[in-house]
């Protein structure tokens, strides 16, 4: 037997009505999405099923969405249960939630505040993030070098193969983009975000990040977490503190993190959460494993 793979999708996922059916249709659901309210004092539910959209795609809003969103259908999945767990750079609290290393009502809060923090950091260092297709990482690396003495830039996305975000200044990013049509990319397009996530601008978020780590209860995950800074497999508690620190600046290694759960033995992904993002890297990762989602209330009945 294969082994099962939960993974969690990041920002990016979200939509207007999400959760709205699970908040109807489950008791555990409404009372988790409350707890959540009450730890961060947002309406997160409000905006989460009603919008304004504008709202729902500001930072401090969304983590905490996709975050509650996702660990929810995980909770009340009763017949499905992961051998190991990964997620997409916010994902990854939600792999953690799920593979027990940190509780729900501790980790919702370290999430508003990673949110707040990189929102704050994108105000104070301004920067932009751009998806490059058609280029070889080492190739985009040698770009990002040579563009970074217009400002700093870095790969950010290592998502699937020949698909390769970048993060920065403006200039540096900009010069990345230009050099990279120049070399022969498919497709270079600037994306609309909050800062330049994933880079040394969120270097204030990630000051005010420790601040909340160090107080926040960590335990030894209870399967193995495939964290975004390595792709290898985590369980020890102080590792998994350590790396979440260092994620903000470093990239996502995506697609050696789809790999490296292949090879050790996982067949089957499922995305859980809103969207659909993940599960099309992994089939552009590996198009023979089975892929699956979990996003609606009609999803989970499977597996009560």
């Amino acid at each position: 037997m294969g082994k099962k793979a939960f993974i969690f999708p990041g920002q990016g996922s979200q939509y207007v009505g999400m959760a709205k059916d699970l908040y109807d249709n489950s008791v555990e659901a409404r009372e988790m999405i409350k707890t959540a309210e009450e730890a961060t004092g947002a309406l997160l539910s409000q905006i989460m099923f009603c919008g304004p959209e504008d709202s729902l795609k500001q930072t401090d809003i969304t983590q905490p969405a996709i975050f509650l969103h996702s660990v929810v259908l995980a909770s009340i999945i009763r017949t499905l249960e992961p051998d190991l767990v990964a997620g997409h750079s916010l994902g990854e609290y939600s792999a953690l939630v799920c593979a027990n290393s940190i509780q729900f009502y501790d980790a919702i809060k370290l999430v508003h505040e990673r949110g707040r923090a990189m929102l704050q950091a994108g105000i104070d260092q301004p920067g932009t993030m751009a998806a490059v297709v058609g280029l070889v990482p080492e190739k985009l690396g040698e770009i990002c070098n040579t563009a970074s003495e217009e400002g700093i830039v870095q790969c950010a996305n290592f998502n699937s193969p020949g698909q390769i975000v970048i993060s920065g200044s403006v200039s540096g990013v900009r010069r990345a983009m230009d050099l990279a049509k120049q070399n022969g990319a498919k497709l270079v397009k600037e994306l609309v975000v909050s800062g330049a996530f994933h880079s040394l601008l969120m270097a204030s978020a990630k000051d005010r990040l420790k601040i909340k780590l160090d107080t926040t209860p960590i335990y030894d995950a209870k399967i193995p977490i495939y964290t975004n800074v390595t792709a290898k497999p985590v369980t020890n508690k102080d590792e998994i503190k350590k790396l979440l620190f260092d994620q903000l600046s470093c990239p996502v290694r995506w697609e050696e993190i789809i790999i490296n759960m292949i090879v050790d033995g996982t067949d089957e992904f499922y995305e859980i959460g809103p969207g659909k993002v993940l599960q099309g890297l992994v089939k552009r990762i590996n198009p023979d494993v089975k892929v699956f989602g979990i996003d609606k209330y009609s999803d989970v009945e499977r597996y009560l």
